[in-house]
């Protein structure tokens, strides 16, 4: 990287508004050995800006190149080739055969009810924990439940945890559920037939299906697969989950909750099987009154933690090696539900939820009966498995991306201390052993999507030729492979 500015109309000598501050140049020349990807990118970014780079949605020209799509590297790819339909199928069937998996029904019943159902998958974790190496833990949570909204006596509510500690990172954590209770027409009805197919063995079987593939690999951070109970009674089980990684001081930095993954068939018949939504939250659930007086301040309504790590899901499973299209939906959940992500997004951790693109309600939440010569009931006669197989890839895919790149930035702030037509930026160095450096982005305030990325090395401070006032900016993180992590958006300060 050399001292010359990046202007749109390419190189010219240093003014007092440098790209970069001298001081940012000279460290970034200084950590050069280790910071291969970013000297790629730095003259990527050189040539882009030089030849008029813009915001792509009718801005001016700045500095920095275009951002692309992460493709998955090689490791990924073999990855997301063991994922395997006939196992997620089986799965979904095997947990449809238990008759009824209610959090009211029986515990102890060994061929029928929400405990038969939690042994199976328990069993099944266990054996992929023993096919690990030792990288893959299983556990019981269990706790007694007290009555509360549809839990009319104490009731033992049991997640299945399954933990893939991270190698070089094991504080850095990410999680994935599927719901393993379900439910029929009487929410309270806890004796008959509720196969729950879609809503959501077929949830539970992505988990369980990532957690089979990754657990014989090694990962920098650490990825947790459960399959929790309680969620169609209130989302307990994964609100227990959630309380205990906060009580823990977890740094839990992305969670997906996979409801309702099963099929791609509408209530009209049309079919998408290319698609997939991801419900991400603008305003944090967890908010405190001073940090809305903030967002309100600066326009961050599009740019919580959850909204960058939707970004991240599209930049790196929407693909060919997926096989889906990533759309998110800007809103913590559907109308009239609420899914497992919701407990996590209380405790101020970053979380969406995937569910598939148009739902039939007739296999949802329904007591198994033909109507008129209608089949009603969530059975696997109407899921798709090859669907769910995309879906699971789209998950492995957003997982251990994030799990093998850096973690998010911390402590990011944008210096707002000085009337200034430039940015400064700062933020805390990260502790990953491969860390190359990092990349301010920025976009138009009326852009969805991070649309220009700056490399700045491996530093700690930038300061960027572009005023504060008119675009969004954010950092983010690159390891030596070139993997990238969530951006960070950052709060005012000095």
């Amino acid at each position: 990287m050399t001292s010359q500015e990046f202007r749109g109309d390419g190189p010219t000598k240093p003014s007092r508004r440098t790209f970069l501050s001298a001081a940012t140049v000279t460290a970034a020349a200084a950590s050069a050995t280790v910071a291969a990807p970013l000297a790629a990118a730095t003259s990527a970014a050189a040539s882009g800006a030089g030849s008029g780079a813009t915001a792509g949605s009718g801005g001016p020209a700045g500095p920095g190149r275009p951002i692309r799509p992460q493709a998955p590297d090689r490791q990924l790819r073999s990855l997301l080739r063991e994922i395997d339909k006939r196992r997620i199928e089986a799965t979904v069937r095997r947990l449809a055969a238990f008759g009824t998996r209610h959090t009211l029904s029986s515990q102890d019943d060994p061929v029928r009810g929400i405990g038969a159902a939690r042994d199976w998958i328990y069993e099944q974790m266990r054996g992929y924990a023993a096919r690990s190496g030792g990288r893959l833990t299983v556990e019981l949570q269990s706790y007694v439940q007290e009555p509360a909204s549809r839990i009319p006596v104490p009731t033992v509510i049991t997640n299945v945890v399954a933990t893939l500690r991270g190698e070089s990172s094991p504080e850095r954590i990410y999680v994935v559920t599927g719901h393993y209770d379900s439910r029929c027409t009487d929410v309270m009805d806890a004796t008959s037939d509720a196969p729950g197919a879609d809503d959501d063995a077929s949830g539970v079987a992505v988990a369980m299906e990532l957690a089979r593939v990754m657990s014989t690999r090694d990962s920098d951070a650490t990825i947790v697969f459960a399959a929790v109970a309680g969620e169609e009674q209130g989302l307990y089980g994964s609100g227990y989950l959630a309380r205990q990684f906060r009580a823990a001081g977890a740094d839990v930095q992305g969670m997906f909750s996979d409801d309702i993954v099963g099929s791609s068939t509408a209530d009209d018949g049309t079919r998408d099987r290319r698609t997939l939504r991801l419900f991400a939250e603008g305003v944090p659930t967890a908010e405190t009154p001073a940090e809305a007086n903030t967002r309100r301040a600066v326009g961050g309504e599009n740019d919580s933690p959850s909204r960058q790590l939707a970004r991240f899901v599209s930049h790196v499973a929407d693909n060919d090696s997926t096989g889906m299209r990533i759309r998110v939906i800007y809103r913590r959940d559907r109308y009239l539900r609420g899914s497992d992500h919701i407990p996590f997004l209380e405790q101020g951790y970053p979380a969406g939820r995937f569910t598939e693109p148009h739902e039939d309600f007739a296999h949802q939440h329904q007591d198994v009966r033909v109507v008129d010569g209608k089949q009603y009931g969530d059975l696997p006669e109407f899921c798709d498995f090859e669907y769910i197989t995309r879906v699971a890839k789209v998950n492995a895919a957003a997982l251990w991306s994030l799990a093998q790149a850096p973690g998010t930035p911390k402590d990011v702030v944008i210096v707002t201390t000085n009337l200034t037509n430039d940015t400064e930026l700062r933020w805390a160095r990260g502790s990953e052993p491969d860390l190359a450096g990092y990349e301010v982005v920025w976009r138009e305030t009326t852009a969805p999507e991070w649309t220009h990325a700056i490399p700045v090395g491996d530093v700690t401070t930038a300061t960027v030729d572009l005023s504060k006032d008119n675009v969004f900016f954010g950092v983010r993180a690159v390891d030596t492979a070139g993997h990238r992590s969530p951006v960070a958006f950052p709060r005012p300060g000095s």
